[in-house]
């Protein structure tokens, strides 16, 4: 029998081991030509250059899904040898050179590649037109596109799978030639057994790992209040979050299944037997590929949750941070402008002045051990809010209203009250400033930190707050627009007559950019997601369906006992249970307490976004569970 012939013939035999990694080939190398092709689309590139490098975020996103995938396909591979180790020992034991064989399984290798290669770019070349279509539409561009191939995409997809193809056969013959007989014939009989420890030392490195944990998610909540020290805690948090997830797995569970089995004094009986004892002797072999895989799922959640939030309000965080359409400060000429260019335009819309005081002062803490803090801050009227249309709520005469929506990300203390002293011509140079609102009364682009007090206060101020240099009141011309739908119209209007020196922008072009920022994120971050969802779930189904042909001779004396395939399915399902829901669940907790840090990013709730991302991942990162259970299905069902 010829290489060749042999080489089909072992493809041929093996299609089941082969046929789930052959498709998480094809669709890793149809994302990578995916984000190659937009990287070199001509239309993309034109349209955004000027406000996101799309390119670089593309070429980054790209640089991850190459690590994922090496890593992925390393992984996989281990896996398919030592299923096959067996008949790599049979090979060697009849007189075959240890290159022979290593070449043959090259040569496996590097044909199940070159079919993934080829399919994988003609369903990218089929789907690139549909992925920049929904890439457009999260941006917010609308443009004619036509199916575009692209050459420098294809023969960055050829680098990148001949990288992975000389990655693989490196792995292949270190294997092979590492490896001895006996090890080979062995392989698929080793199991992790369990290690029997002292009771109260697997009970402290139990505890150890879950007091890692929460050491870890208790550092996380001390990252806002320490932006400071930001690298630092997160490494903390990184650090004491994965080895308590290992010890977890390592040790924890160990020893609460060797408590379990204790009490049953070793009767566990048929669905015990099928699903506690084999996790008994294989938990230190899945404790390194279950923290991975907690790990990554807790990244990927994470990442998909935050990115969907903040596209997702988008537009509220925006008009929080921007209450009117356009706004300017002792500009009454070009307001006059811009009305008549609306006018002309025949766009309704609403137009106030608004009077303030722009002014130094200090934060005055009511502990006298906490250091103040100085600042310039600007004084507007509830009354004349409320008549510009915005829903506010009137101080007490005498008090104040701090509206910041980046206080929380910029670390400023909001435990109120505190005052605010200033230059006053009378005795009384303190206002006390009672509430919080995680919001603003004035476009973010205006200096000062803006602060509400009702209209008896703001005259009040007006007559006897000293007139310094660093005092000035000013006139705010507001608009806000009624025919939304012409919004980039008067947008233009609004830009074309405002000196672009001051940085004043409106409510929809920081809409528009932020949309176009956070939708490229949501972009990147989602297909990215979908390939950590498919390495997690494919390394789980993976070992579970080597430890199935492991356990086909016990599935087989079972059978041959008169059990049947349903009860045997009952404990095996058990099993499966355990081993998908216990990383999913520690995953989601992880990912709930990194998630509550990312908050400070956005004014407006998370939750609908990180209910839909985590439902999402959770009916995904389910199937394989699905398939696991099958496949055990198949196993028992063809043990006799």
């Amino acid at each position: 029998m010829t290489i060749r012939k042999l080489v089909i013939r072992s493809m041929r035999k093996n299609i089941k081991m082969y046929y789930l990694y052959f498709f998480a080939m094809i669709f890793s190398i149809s994302l990578y030509f995916i984000f190659s092709t937009l990287q070199n689309d001509q239309t993309v590139v034109t349209m955004v250059e000027a406000s996101v490098n799309f390119s670089t975020a593309f070429q980054v996103a790209g640089i991850l899904l190459i690590l994922i995938t090496i890593v992925f396909t390393m992984y996989a591979t281990n896996i398919f040898i030592r299923r096959r180790s067996q008949e790599i020992g049979l090979y060697q034991l009849i007189g075959l050179s240890k290159a022979w064989v290593a070449r043959v399984l090259i040569m496996e290798h590097t044909i199940l590649g070159l079919g993934a290669l080829i399919i994988g770019l003609l369903v990218g070349a089929l789907l690139s037109r549909l992925f920049l279509l929904l890439f457009m539409n999260l941006i917010g561009f609308e443009a004619v596109i036509g199916l575009s191939f692209s050459g420098q995409a294809v023969i960055q997809t050829l680098v990148v799978f001949t990288c992975l193809i000389a990655v693989t056969s490196v792995q292949i013959t270190w294997t092979v030639y590492r490896s001895t007989l006996l090890q080979l014939f062995q392989a698929n009989n080793k199991n992790d057994y369990f290690v029997k420890r002292p009771s109260i030392v697997s009970g402290i490195l139990g505890l150890t790992g879950l007091v890692l944990i929460g050491v870890g998610y208790y550092v996380s909540t001390l990252i806002v209040d320490n932006a400071d020290m930001l690298l630092f805690l997160m490494l903390v948090v990184l650090a004491s979050t994965i080895l308590g997830t290992y010890l977890i797995f390592h040790t924890t569970i160990s020893w609460i299944l060797y408590v379990f089995r204790k009490k049953k004094n070793g009767n566990l009986g048929l669905y015990n037997s099928l699903s506690v004892a084999p996790l008994m002797h294989r938990m230190k072999g899945h404790a390194n590929s279950l923290t991975l895989i907690t790990v990554l799922s807790a990244m990927t959640i994470t990442m998909i949750s935050l990115s969907y939030s903040l596209y997702y309000s988008t537009e509220k965080d925006v008009r929080l941070a921007m209450p009117f359409d356009f706004a300017v400060e002792n500009m009454q000429e070009e307001a006059v402008i811009i009305s008549s260019g609306l006018e002309e335009e025949q766009i309704e819309f609403d137009q106030n002045q608004l009077d303030a005081i722009r002014f130094d002062g200090t934060w005055m803490e009511q502990d006298s051990n906490v250091e103040h803090r100085l600042g310039t801050f600007m004084f507007f009227s509830a009354e004349q809010m409320a008549q510009a249309g915005l829903d506010v709520e009137i101080p007490p005469d005498g008090e104040a209203i701090y509206y910041n929506t980046r206080a929380i990300i910029e670390g400023i203390d909001i435990s109120f009250p505190k005052d605010v002293q200033y230059a006053s011509n009378d005795e009384a140079n303190r206002l006390t400033v009672s509430e919080f609102m995680l919001e603003n009364v004035m476009n973010y682009r205006f200096y000062g930190e803006q602060l509400l007090v009702s209209e008896a206060t703001f005259e009040r101020l007006s007559d006897t707050i000293q007139e310094e240099e660093y005092t000035e009141f000013l006139t705010f011309d507001v608009f806000q627009l009624l025919d939304t739908e012409k919004s980039d119209t008067a947008s233009d209007i609004f830009l074309a007559n405002v000196d672009s020196d001051q940085y004043i922008t409106d409510f929809y072009s920081a809409y528009e950019g932020s949309i176009q920022t956070f939708g490229l994120l949501i972009f990147i971050v989602g297909l990215l997601g979908f390939v950590f969802i498919l390495s997690t779930g494919s390394i789980l189904y993976f070992k579970q369906m080597t430890e199935a042909e492991q356990e086909k001779a016990h599935y087989r004396t079972l059978r041959q006992l008169g059990f049947q395939v349903n009860d045997m399915m009952k404990g095996i399902i058990r099993k499966q249970l355990f081993v998908y829901l216990i990383p999913l669940v520690i995953g989601l907790v992880h990912a709930a307490f990194a998630l509550n840090v990312g908050s400070v990013l956005m004014a407006s709730s998370m939750l609908t976004p990180i209910i839909i991302s985590m439902v999402a991942y959770i009916l995904i990162y389910l199937l394989f569970a699905v398939f696991t259970v099958q496949y055990y299905k198949s196993i028992v069902k063809s043990a006799l």
